[in-house]
């Protein structure tokens, strides 16, 4: 199995914890969140990135700064950001390579 292909499905960590982009791990949505509030956040998500565009072509800082913060409130909402979803005390690795975490054989495996 070769990591995601153009246009596929992300790869998942086996624990489901993260998403594997160009051998770096970033957090997943809460799988545990009920359809109709991670869709709402999905939605507020893609509305502060049309905004973050807007603003960026506006060249308006406030717009841009106003944006951002409504991106990240949403992306903590998801659990993408903020306090990890999960109860068991493992640490948030996110953001990190995947061949320096715990994940590293099972993703050099991956890459094989």
């Amino acid at each position: 199995m070769s990591p995601k292909a153009a246009g596929s499905t992300p790869l998942k960590t086996p624990d489901g914890r993260y998403i594997v982009v160009r051998g770096r791990l970033w957090r997943t949505a809460n799988p545990h969140l009920p359809p109709q509030a991670r869709q709402a956040l999905v939605d507020q998500l893609m509305a502060a990135r049309r905004a973050v565009r807007e603003a960026l072509k506006a060249a308006d800082a406030e717009q841009l700064a106003a944006a951002r913060r409504q991106a990240q409130a949403a992306k903590v909402g998801l659990g993408e950001r903020g306090p990890v979803w999960w109860t068991d005390g493992a640490p948030d690795l996110n953001r990190h390579m995947a061949r320096n975490t715990p994940y590293a054989a099972w993703f050099a495996q991956i890459k094989a």
